[in-house]
């Protein structure tokens, strides 16, 4: 049943929602631009987008709305990091997390999260399709598959912001926290398949799972186990992320330390990172697909084992 699973991953409704996300209609996915004969801005465009996907698939979507600023663009500073705090007087705006849910049947308490951050960078017009429209239509085309599937553990997908400021994520998190969830495993997608000019010409596929916490390695491990175990055929590297940031880190600064990040290289490497050369043509969509796949094996295998999967 897993292999059926992992070959109903389409590449071509991937391609479809990275183009639509990060090239036709959408050019951007941030508060700060609105398409000309438009009245939404890019980002609500593509929340609506991604909730009527979900819904689609039959995941019941929950809109939290937060205020949000725009990064300011700095020039001076090295090229791939221009974005600079905003001002006290910068306007803010309203940035929603959309957060999907599934139940489990026999262990609901016990909640698998999957994360990516939708939104593209805020100081720069960039396609952001490596980071993270990727991310984000892996996580969309995951919805889609495990929708059908039943499933032993609850699944959380978390769509938020993390190009703005502040980070949503760090607001989902704390509320889980709060509210005393049982989260354990959190898979942040991150900028999948990017990696250097060199790599993509040499047609690689690779994928790193890096991990922050002497809790999130067997998590790690667990992923780059997967691509053996079920034939993914990537080249899977586990990698010591030394600093607790990025969405996964709103996760761990929270208390779940069962956490890894996904991406495409490390240290990451991709030359257009937040670039407007970010588009989604350099995509290497068979990468991205089995990226998908093995992150698929990953969660059937937590909700089939729970965290004894962490312990093989």
């Amino acid at each position: 049943m897993l292999q059926d699973l992992l070959k109903a991953v389409s590449l071509e409704r991937l391609r479809r929602d990275l183009f639509h996300l990060a090239g036709s209609p959408l050019p951007f996915r941030k508060v700060n631009y609105t398409r000309p004969g438009q009245s939404l801005a890019s980002l609500d465009e593509a929340d609506a987008y991604l909730q009527a996907q979900l819904q689609g698939a039959g995941w019941e979507v929950r809109r939290t709305p937060y205020r949000v600023q725009p990064f300011r663009c700095d020039c001076t500073k090295p090229l791939h990091h221009w974005y600079s705090a905003p001002a006290p007087e910068d306007p803010w705006y309203e940035a929603c997390n959309l957060e999907a849910e599934k139940p489990g049947s026999a262990s609901p308490d016990e909640i698998i999260q999957l994360i990516a951050h939708k939104d593209s960078m805020s100081w720069i017009d960039s396609p952001g399709a490596h980071d993270n429209g990727v991310g984000t239509v892996a996580n969309l085309e995951l919805a889609r598959i495990l929708a059908a599937c039943p499933t032993q553990r609850t699944i959380r997908i978390l769509l938020c912001n993390e190009e703005h400021t502040p980070w949503t994520s760090r607001f989902a998190a704390e509320a889980a926290a709060a509210r005393g969830d049982r989260i354990i495993a959190v898979l942040n997608l991150d900028s999948l398949d990017g990696k250097s000019d060199a790599d993509m010409a040499a047609g690689r596929l690779t994928h790193v799972v890096g991990y922050s916490t002497d809790e999130g390695r067997p998590l790690a491990q667990l992923v780059e186990r997967c691509n053996r175990s079920h034939g993914i055929g990537l080249e899977v590297s586990v990698a010591y992320k030394q600093h607790i940031n990025d969405d996964d880190g709103m996760f761990i600064n929270a208390g779940f330390r069962t956490t890894v990040m996904n991406l495409g290289s490390w240290p990451y490497a991709d030359a257009e990172y937040h670039l407007p050369g970010d588009r989604p043509e350099r995509v290497n969509l068979e990468n991205l697909k089995r990226s998908t796949q093995l992150i698929l094996a990953a969660v059937l295998e937590l909700d089939a084992q729970g965290c004894g999967a962490l312990t093989a």
